[in-house]
């Protein structure tokens, strides 16, 4: 990386924040429904069998209705996932291009925007992760649900006991999507910003740190304002990232333009 003078950029493309938010209510009103229906069901199925349930058939009925939905909500967020990752990277790259088209249009000059090879990897590796992040989710919830449930069995604890601790893993399931709703806005325009550059022959971003955050990364402060390649990124904290592809990073950068496309 280094630090040039004068190199002359083109007006950068910072994540929709519009877009995170799209992502984090779709996120809770599925997470949302997949909690009312384990609170209801689960429920039942511990009024039926009784408070205190010892080893045995009413365990084991108990373990199967788990099993059931579980298999029912992994499978109906690996569908949400599918759908909600192709539009997600749908709104991504049609704000991206739209963004760097306006831009060199200010600059006079007219840019088409193809899929290329790598712009197709590209934008289906980022589908490919949001349907992996979002089953994640899923997983996780489903887990902490069965380990909260069994062992309210084994404590002999109450209904309201369980529906208090149901209700926590709920926030918590909460918490993370909206966490991943944010990072997935910046990786996603990070990753597909700089390939569309990188089609358009740039090859260079200067690093701009973002200001934000009341424990910002003191490498990433370090590097507000140097030049580092498109295709590697920046080598911060032991990993080669582009700005806003570690997690809660909020930093963007301004894309160099080589003489071929700067404006006569």
């Amino acid at each position: 990386m280094s630090r040039k003078k004068h190199q002359k950029t083109l007006r950068p493309t910072r994540p929709n924040a519009g877009f995170a938010v799209w992502y984090r209510r779709k996120l809770e009103s599925e997470i949302e429904a997949m909690h009312a229906s384990l609170v209801w069901w689960v429920g039942a199925q511990y009024r039926a069998e009784g408070i205190a349930m010892d080893a045995g058939s009413p365990v084991d009925r108990l373990q199967a209705e788990i099993e059931r939905l579980r298999t029912y909500w992994l499978r109906h967020f690996d569908d949400v996932g599918n759908r909600m990752g192709r539009m997600f990277a749908r709104k991504v790259l049609g704000y991206c291009d739209y963004n760097a088209k306006t831009a060199f249009k200010d600059m006079g000059m007219t840019v088409k925007m193809v899929m290329t090879p790598s712009m197709q990897q590209a934008y289906e590796g980022v589908i490919g992760e949001q349907v992996g992040l979002i089953r994640s989710i899923a997983e996780q919830h489903l887990g902490n649900v069965e380990r909260v449930v069994m062992e309210s069995v084994q404590r002999g604890r109450d209904l309201k006991y369980l529906q208090d601790q149901l209700l926590m893993r709920y926030q918590i399931t909460k918490r993370r999507a909206a966490l991943i709703a944010s990072d997935q806005n910046n990786k996603a325009t990070a990753t597909l910003q700089a390939t569309r550059q990188q089609d358009l022959g740039m090859t260079q971003g200067i690093w701009r740190h973002s200001h934000a955050g009341k424990k910002p990364r003191p490498e990433h402060v370090r590097a507000d304002g140097e030049t580092f390649d498109l295709a590697k990124g920046m080598y911060l904290e032991g990993e080669w990232v582009l700005p806003g592809q570690a997690i809660r990073c909020r930093c963007w950068w301004s894309p160099v333009l080589p003489k071929h496309l700067q404006p006569d």
